[in-house]
């Protein structure tokens, strides 16, 4: 009896083939072309785009896009994630000075709105700074990293995010999403751990997850619906509290008046106590220790 023949009558061995293996005699068994072979019908189902593109596959999908990424940051080791949210229009520093130049010969309104813009290149610094630190750290628990930085992995405080983590020599997290208009993944983000969604709400459940820590800087729509729905899964209780980290107060007080909804009722006054206002990263990070009593 030859080793594969042994090998084949082992008791612990797998009886039937792997779906990748009958893929594989599926894609020869097509050397011989027939009306039937070549029907669309005849595709295995997993490997049929058309069919898992139609609408009634859209709960088989909900579940690809919740288990592909937990599966990939699970083999990656990733016990925790610190989650930075933000806009995706504010310019780095060094391209500031550009920003302002460009700007000079434009209608008063659109000049006042890259000035404002521009004026919050700074909170581009502290998400890379913070970043940074949580990566330096290299806090591993239970055999998995912790405070993995996590971005929405587009442009402007997302790439700050995933550039901080880059400088201290770590891998960092970009949940990414498939927009009409071009939507890429920033260079700073690892390459194995660069996600794509369909799905604005598995996207917003992966953000969520693992996270232990959510800093959140000035933003627009998007950044005020992951930051509102954060609030109100831990308002709720059905979420754990956990440090949000809200970065820019001059900002947010100005956008959102927190102070008059709790008047009105319609909010508690210590729901005002779920979030921390921070201004730099040091203040942040010192905030995220303090919490989980880390001694950092």
């Amino acid at each position: 009896m030859t080793e594969e023949e042994k090998h084949q009558r082992g008791i612990e061995d797998r009886k039937f083939y792997a779906a990748e293996q009958e893929a594989r005699f599926e894609k020869q068994g097509l050397a011989t072309h027939t009306p039937q072979t070549e029907h669309p019908s005849y595709k295995l189902a997993f490997q049929d785009k058309d069919f898992l593109l139609r609408e009634e596959l859209r709960p088989v999908r909900f579940q690809l896009e919740l288990l592909k990424p937990e599966m990939i940051l699970d083999e990656a080791g990733v016990g925790s994630t610190l989650v930075m949210y933000g806009s995706a229009r504010i310019p780095p520093p060094e391209s500031a000075e550009t920003a302002l130049e460009g700007a000079k010969d434009l209608p008063e309104d659109e000049r006042k709105v890259v000035e404002s813009l521009v004026a919050k290149s700074k909170y581009y610094d502290e998400a890379r700074k913070l970043a940074k630190m949580a990566t330096e750290k290299s806090i591993i628990d239970n055999g998995k990293r912790q405070f993995v930085v996590c971005s929405g992995g587009g442009p402007s405080i997302m790439e700050a995010a995933n550039r901080g983590a880059s400088e201290a020599g770590g891998e960092s997290i970009g949940l990414n999403i498939i927009l009409p208009h071009e939507q890429a993944p920033n260079q700073y983000v690892t390459p194995y751990l660069s996600l794509n969604f369909h799905y604005f709400a598995l996207r917003k459940m992966h953000f969520l997850l693992r996270a232990r820590a959510v800093a959140v800087f000035p933003g627009g729509f998007g950044t005020f619906d992951e930051f509102f729905e954060l609030l109100t899964l831990i308002q709720t209780g059905k979420m754990k509290p956990i440090p949000i980290l809200l970065f820019g107060k001059d900002f947010w007080s100005r956008v959102v008046n927190f102070e008059a909804i709790a008047e009105e009722g319609t909010i508690s006054k210590k729901d005002l106590d779920l979030f921390r206002w921070c201004e730099t990263a040091d203040e942040a990070w010192e905030y995220l220790c303090e919490f989980y009593e880390l001694g950092c």
